[in-house]
Protein backbone atom coordinates (compact mmCIF):
# COMPACT_ATOMS: atom_id res chain seq x y z
CA UNK A 1 0.00 0.00 0.00
CA UNK A 2 1.35 3.40 -1.00
CA UNK A 3 1.85 6.40 1.20
CA UNK A 4 -1.29 8.57 1.40
CA UNK A 5 -0.56 12.25 1.83
CA UNK A 6 -3.17 14.41 3.55
CA UNK A 7 -4.79 17.15 1.48
CA UNK A 8 -3.71 20.70 2.26
CA UNK A 9 -6.89 22.12 0.69
CA UNK A 10 -8.54 22.90 4.04
CA UNK A 11 -5.36 24.51 5.34
CA UNK A 12 -5.04 27.00 2.50
CA UNK A 13 -8.67 27.99 1.96
CA UNK A 14 -9.42 31.66 2.45
CA UNK A 15 -12.27 32.69 4.74
CA UNK A 16 -15.12 34.89 3.50
CA UNK A 17 -13.80 38.03 5.26
CA UNK A 18 -10.35 37.30 3.83
CA UNK A 19 -11.87 36.90 0.36
CA UNK A 20 -13.58 40.30 0.61
CA UNK A 21 -10.36 41.95 1.80
CA UNK A 22 -8.28 40.27 -0.91
CA UNK A 23 -10.68 41.24 -3.71
CA UNK A 24 -10.74 44.83 -2.43
CA UNK A 25 -6.94 44.99 -2.46
CA UNK A 26 -6.28 43.58 -5.93
CA UNK A 27 -6.61 45.27 -9.31
CA UNK A 28 -6.70 42.69 -12.12
CA UNK A 29 -9.50 40.25 -12.87
CA UNK A 30 -8.78 37.47 -15.37
CA UNK A 31 -12.04 36.72 -17.17
CA UNK A 32 -12.61 33.49 -19.08
CA UNK A 33 -15.64 32.97 -21.30
CA UNK A 34 -16.39 30.31 -23.90
CA UNK A 35 -15.39 31.48 -27.36
CA UNK A 36 -17.30 30.76 -30.57
CA UNK A 37 -15.10 27.74 -31.40
CA UNK A 38 -15.47 26.28 -27.88
CA UNK A 39 -12.05 27.42 -26.69
CA UNK A 40 -11.59 29.60 -23.60
CA UNK A 41 -11.38 33.32 -24.31
CA UNK A 42 -9.34 34.89 -21.49
CA UNK A 43 -8.78 38.59 -20.91
CA UNK A 44 -7.55 40.76 -18.05
CA UNK A 45 -9.96 43.43 -16.82
CA UNK A 46 -10.17 46.18 -14.26
CA UNK A 47 -13.06 45.52 -11.94
CA UNK A 48 -15.27 46.99 -9.28
CA UNK A 49 -18.28 45.86 -7.32
CA UNK A 50 -22.03 46.13 -7.70
CA UNK A 51 -24.33 44.93 -4.91
CA UNK A 52 -21.36 43.12 -3.27
CA UNK A 53 -20.57 41.17 -6.43
CA UNK A 54 -17.64 41.53 -8.80
CA UNK A 55 -18.55 43.70 -11.77
CA UNK A 56 -16.71 45.15 -14.73
CA UNK A 57 -17.68 47.25 -17.66
CA UNK A 58 -16.76 46.52 -21.24
CA UNK A 59 -17.75 47.49 -24.74
CA UNK A 60 -21.08 46.07 -25.86
CA UNK A 61 -19.51 44.55 -28.99
CA UNK A 62 -16.53 42.93 -27.24
CA UNK A 63 -15.85 39.24 -27.74
CA UNK A 64 -16.51 38.46 -24.08
CA UNK A 65 -19.99 40.00 -24.37
CA UNK A 66 -20.72 38.07 -27.56
CA UNK A 67 -19.60 34.92 -25.74
CA UNK A 68 -21.77 35.62 -22.69
CA UNK A 69 -24.81 36.32 -24.84
CA UNK A 70 -24.36 32.84 -26.36
CA UNK A 71 -23.36 31.04 -23.12
CA UNK A 72 -23.42 32.91 -19.80
CA UNK A 73 -20.92 30.59 -18.06
CA UNK A 74 -17.67 32.21 -17.03
CA UNK A 75 -14.73 31.79 -14.69
CA UNK A 76 -12.87 34.71 -13.15
CA UNK A 77 -9.57 34.68 -11.28
CA UNK A 78 -7.86 37.20 -9.03
CA UNK A 79 -4.42 36.12 -7.90
CA UNK A 80 -1.20 37.40 -6.43
CA UNK A 81 2.25 36.22 -5.42
CA UNK A 82 5.55 35.59 -7.13
CA UNK A 83 6.90 32.68 -5.09
CA UNK A 84 5.06 29.46 -4.28
CA UNK A 85 4.83 30.37 -0.59
CA UNK A 86 3.15 33.68 -1.52
CA UNK A 87 0.56 32.38 -3.97
CA UNK A 88 -2.95 33.53 -3.16
CA UNK A 89 -6.02 33.48 -5.32
CA UNK A 90 -9.77 33.39 -5.71
CA UNK A 91 -11.37 31.55 -8.62
CA UNK A 92 -15.08 32.04 -9.17
CA UNK A 93 -17.12 29.89 -11.52
CA UNK A 94 -20.45 31.44 -12.29
CA UNK A 95 -22.76 33.18 -14.69
CA UNK A 96 -22.30 36.57 -16.27
CA UNK A 97 -25.31 38.84 -16.01
CA UNK A 98 -25.29 41.64 -18.57
CA UNK A 99 -26.60 44.99 -17.34
CA UNK A 100 -27.37 47.55 -20.03
CA UNK A 101 -29.25 50.13 -17.97
CA UNK A 102 -27.35 53.42 -18.57
CA UNK A 103 -27.56 54.56 -14.92
CA UNK A 104 -26.16 51.27 -13.63
CA UNK A 105 -23.43 51.24 -16.29
CA UNK A 106 -22.40 54.73 -15.23
CA UNK A 107 -22.48 53.73 -11.54
CA UNK A 108 -20.09 50.85 -12.14
CA UNK A 109 -17.90 53.01 -14.38
CA UNK A 110 -17.59 55.61 -11.64
CA UNK A 111 -16.72 52.91 -9.07
CA UNK A 112 -14.02 51.56 -11.36
CA UNK A 113 -12.64 55.08 -11.86
CA UNK A 114 -12.49 55.51 -8.07
CA UNK A 115 -10.58 52.22 -7.63
CA UNK A 116 -8.03 53.01 -10.36
CA UNK A 117 -7.80 56.79 -9.95
CA UNK A 118 -4.03 56.64 -9.29
CA UNK A 119 -3.52 54.96 -12.68
CA UNK A 120 -5.78 57.47 -14.44
CA UNK A 121 -4.02 60.64 -13.28
CA UNK A 122 -4.27 62.20 -16.75
CA UNK A 123 -7.98 61.50 -17.03
CA UNK A 124 -10.98 63.15 -15.47
CA UNK A 125 -14.06 61.22 -14.41
CA UNK A 126 -15.92 62.86 -17.31
CA UNK A 127 -13.33 61.72 -19.85
CA UNK A 128 -13.30 58.23 -18.35
CA UNK A 129 -17.07 57.85 -18.35
CA UNK A 130 -17.53 59.40 -21.81
CA UNK A 131 -17.48 55.88 -23.26
CA UNK A 132 -20.33 54.70 -20.97
CA UNK A 133 -22.98 54.80 -23.75
CA UNK A 134 -20.93 52.21 -25.69
CA UNK A 135 -20.53 49.94 -22.67
CA UNK A 136 -22.43 47.52 -20.51
CA UNK A 137 -21.74 45.92 -17.16
CA UNK A 138 -21.02 42.28 -16.48
CA UNK A 139 -21.87 41.09 -12.99
CA UNK A 140 -20.29 37.82 -11.90
CA UNK A 141 -22.95 35.63 -10.28
CA UNK A 142 -20.93 33.07 -8.27
CA UNK A 143 -21.86 29.38 -8.34
CA UNK A 144 -18.59 27.95 -7.01
CA UNK A 145 -15.63 29.63 -5.31
CA UNK A 146 -12.19 28.09 -4.89
CA UNK A 147 -9.54 29.91 -2.89
CA UNK A 148 -5.96 29.36 -1.80
CA UNK A 149 -3.38 31.13 0.32
CA UNK A 150 -0.07 29.30 0.36
CA UNK A 151 1.26 31.58 3.10
CA UNK A 152 -0.96 29.57 5.47
CA UNK A 153 1.28 26.53 4.91
CA UNK A 154 4.21 28.00 6.84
Amino acid sequence: MGLVLPSCRNLIQITEPEIDSFLDSQKILNVATIGPRGWPHVVAMWYGFYDHRIAFWTYRKSQKVLNLRRDDRMTVLVESGDNYSELKGIEIEGRGTLIEDPAKVLTVGRSIFARYRDQLADSSIDAFTASAPKRLVVIVEPENIVSWDHSKLS
